[in-house]
């Protein structure tokens, strides 16, 4: 009721989406990769919107092409009339997924110089996308635990990009860095809110 009565009065709908997706297996590192190279160009885009939009768009066709890999997911948001309001869930969100274990990055240069360049494989990936936009999309306000929901929901955001809707954009990602690993332990513990797809 109270929407329709927004939307009557001509108020702009804002919705904060989080999405939680698990890949696991030898064969993702190279998400890591991507992660990593679109941080990098989002630091230096100095939080240009159209830029992170773009780096939004490649992260999840990768996510989109690694689809065998998807092992569990979760998504969580809320709806705000106030801009104000759903600036302040954003920044909540971002502190949360900021404090998950091993999801940040260190993009100092001389991180890992004199190391020796032996590595474990890392088997697990979580990534974490939190988007604020204007308006609906019914594909992303929805319960994406299954495959095809959640296919459909990394299509609509890249749709959010194109359509110039989004207000917002945060990626967080672990194991941040290269060389760590996240155990299943440690997923158990760090991000409870995943259902198996």
């Amino acid at each position: 009721m109270r929407d329709t009565f927004n939307k009557m009065i001509g108020r702009t709908r804002y919705v904060v989406f989080r999405l939680f997706l698990h890949l696991g297996g030898g064969e993702v590192a190279p998400i890591l990769g991507v992660l990593n190279s679109a941080g990098r160009d989002a630091i230096d885009a100095d939080g240009d919107l159209e830029v992170l939009g773009e780096k939004l768009v490649e992260i999840s066709q990768t996510l989109l092409q690694y689809d065998e890999y998807w092992l569990s997911s979760a998504n969580e948001g809320d709806v705000f009339w106030e801009e104000g309001e759903a600036g302040d869930y954003v920044n909540e969100l971002f502190t949360d997924s900021a404090q998950r274990y091993l999801s940040e990055p260190d993009y100092s240069s001389a991180s890992g110089l004199n190391e020796p360049l032996s590595i474990p494989v890392t088997r697990n990936v979580i990534v974490m996308l939190t988007v604020a936009y204007e308006g609906e999309v019914p594909e992303l306000e929805t319960d994406l635990s299954n495959i095809q929901a959640l296919k459909e929901g990394l299509k609509a955001l890249i749709n959010l990009h194109y359509k110039h809707r989004l207000k917002a954009i945060q990626v967080h990602f672990s194991p941040a860095q290269l060389g760590d690993e996240l155990t299943s332990d440690q997923l158990l513990q760090y991000y409870p809110e995943l259902i198996p797809l």
